[in-house]
C-alpha cells in the first residue's frame, strides 16, 4: 500500500507544482485578470466588472489612439490604472470646455458621460495645448467628470504598460469583448492622420480613482 500510495503523491505534488508554475508564467507574460473598483471608466467598465488584459508582446508600438490598456500608475508603479489611449507620441492635446481635440481636430466621443455639464474648471474641462513626449501616452478616462487621469497627472511612459483590456469575463451577464475606439471614421471636420510611434519613440523607450485589483478568479 504504501509502495503504490509515493508514487501517487509524488505525481500529485509535480503536477502542482507545474500547474502552479504555469500559470505565474501566463499571469506574468500573457494574460493576467483584474477587479475594477471604480466608476472612472463608465459607462463602458462597471464597478465590479472583472476583465483580463492581454500582455504577450504587448507595448508602445502595437497602441492605437482609442484602445483601453491597463498601465502602472506613474506616481504609484505599485497600483494598476486602466484608462483609454486619447494621445500618441507627438500628438498635441487639448481641451476645450470639455471637448478634446487631438493634433487640432476635435474628436467625437460616443463612448463618454458628462455627469457634470454646468461646471467647467482647470485642468478637467480647459487644458491647454500640450505635447505628448516621445515614448509616452495621454490617457482619460471614459467617465470625464469623474475620472483621475492625465489631464492631472501627466503622461504614462511606455515602461509602465501592463496591456490592452480585451474582455469583460464576469459577471456572467456582462461578458463581452472589450473594444477599442477607431477614431478615423469619428473626427469631427476631417480625418487625424494615423499615429504611431516613430524609430526615436521606440528607442526612448493616475476621482473616482480607476486603481485596479488583481483579481485571480
Amino acid at each position: 500500500m504504501k509502495k503504490r500510495l509515493l508514487p501517487w503523491m509524488r505525481e500529485t505534488v509535480e503536477t502542482i507544482v507545474i500547474a502552479f508554475i504555469l500559470a505565474f508564467l501566463i499571469r506574468t507574460f500573457v494574460v493576467q485578470a483584474f477587479y475594477i473598483p471604480s466608476g472612472s471608466m463608465q459607462p463602458n467598465l462597471q464597478i465590479g466588472d472583472r476583465i483580463l488584459a492581454y500582455k504577450f508582446l504587448y507595448g508602445l508600438k502595437n497602441v492605437k489612439r482609442g484602445d483601453i490598456i491597463v498601465f502602472k500608475f506613474p506616481l504609484n508603479p505599485r497600483k494598476d490604472f486602466i484608462k483609454r489611449v486619447i494621445g500618441l507620441p507627438g500628438d498635441v492635446i487639448k481641451i476645450e470646455n470639455k471637448k478634446v481635440y487631438v493634433n487640432g481636430k476635435p474628436l467625437s466621443e460616443s463612448y463618454i458621460i458628462h455627469r457634470d455639464k454646468w461646471n467647467t474648471g482647470f485642468p478637467r474641462d480647459e487644458y491647454p495645448p500640450t505635447p505628448v513626449p516621445a515614448g509616452s501616452l495621454f490617457m482619460l478616462g471614459d467617465n470625464r467628470d469623474s475620472s483621475d487621469d492625465g489631464r492631472y497627472w501627466g503622461f504614462v511612459p511606455a515602461k509602465d504598460i501592463v496591456g490592452e483590456a480585451f474582455l469583460i469575463y464576469w459577471p456572467l451577464w456582462r461578458i463581452r469583448i472589450i473594444r477599442g475606439f477607431s477614431y478615423q471614421e469619428h473626427i469631427e471636420g476631417g480625418n487625424i492622420p494615423p499615429q504611431r510611434p516613430d524609430r526615436q519613440s521606440r528607442l526612448s523607450l493616475r476621482s473616482s480613482k480607476s486603481g485596479l485589483l488583481p483579481s485571480f478568479f
